[in-house]
């Protein structure tokens, strides 16, 4: 019988018959190459799948022993991702279905966790402007009304927008119960009406889903939405600045659902009435109230 022969031999044998197949060039290794082979499907007939074995079965001699050593499908000694590699076909990957027929669970390919938030449309914004579209005024600040926008996480999975004007850094706050796209988009329409048309001109967000409905979002204000590049949060630095201030009030950890929109109102308050180096020691709430004057 196939196999008995290494019952009998010693430990040393069986490591120099491991050691004399682990140098033995196998035709599984040449991966791709084997789909092309007219024989890649032999021993299909018979049901067996890529790491079954038993074609044509060689005698190899160790110690003087002869043992049974048959040969894998694909000619592989052993079952090796080549061996189940060399089944893929020109088709992106897709196995024939002749192929999958004689597979033990005929299952469609597995992803993992990474590569299915990244395909589809699972896990990117559907027709997103990026930031690289933004204009030259947009830039350098010097037109105010574009803000940055971003949830700021808790405890008990619950969070909060927050939205910072990029000239005058003026923060805004809006409790959001739920991070579902349409309790996000509604929660920024909702502070978006706050404010005179001409200081909400642009919204610039990281890439999360909870933007997802966007378009919704640019039909009720009038105002387009850009977004950064993926795992780019430094794009929209104001913001992410601002969010590590806010931690001195909302520190991790927290259940922010806690927080009425009064409680969120007087925490943004008191960081606009904070004065900043980077407006010559002016406040984010002067430099804003200049700003709503200028409009008239």
């Amino acid at each position: 019988m196939p196999g008995e022969g290494m019952m009998k031999l010693t430990k040393s044998e069986r490591m120099e018959l491991q050691r004399a197949s682990k140098r033995t060039k196998r035709p599984g290794q040449l991966g791709p190459a084997c789909a092309a082979d007219p024989a890649a499907g032999r021993g299909t007939d018979v049901g067996r799948d890529p790491g079954q074995v038993g074609i044509a079965p060689t005698v190899t001699s160790v110690g003087g022993a002869s043992v049974s050593r048959p040969i894998g499908w694909l000619g592989c000694s052993r079952a090796t991702p080549d061996g189940y590699r060399s089944l893929f076909t020109q088709a992106r990957g897709a196995l024939k279905k002749e192929l999958m027929a004689h597979l033990r669970r005929r299952r469609g390919m597995r992803r993992s966790r990474h590569h299915t938030q990244k395909t589809g449309t699972n896990g990117r914004i559907v027709d997103a402007v990026p930031i690289s579209e933004r204009s030259a005024t947009l830039e350098d600040r010097a037109v105010p009304g574009h803000w940055e926008g971003d949830l700021l996480f808790g405890s008990k999975n619950s969070q909060i927008a927050t939205l910072v004007e990029r000239q005058s850094r003026y923060l805004m706050l809006a409790r959001v119960d739920r991070k579902d796209t349409e309790t996000v988009v509604n929660a920024l329409i909702k502070h978006a009406h706050k404010l005179p048309h001409e200081l909400y001109k642009s919204l610039t967000w990281d890439r999360g889903e909870e933007m997802s409905d966007h378009q919704r979002f640019t039909l009720a204000i009038e105002i387009k939405v850009y977004f950064c590049d993926p795992q780019s949060s430094w794009q929209r630095g104001s913001n992410e600045n601002t969010n590590g201030l806010l931690r001195q009030y909302l520190p991790k950890g927290i259940d922010l659902s806690t927080y009425a929109q009064s409680k969120l109102n007087a925490i943004a308050r008191r960081l606009n009435e904070r004065p900043r180096k980077t407006l010559d020691f002016e406040t984010p709430a002067q430099r804003f109230h200049q700003c709503v004057a200028s409009t008239g």
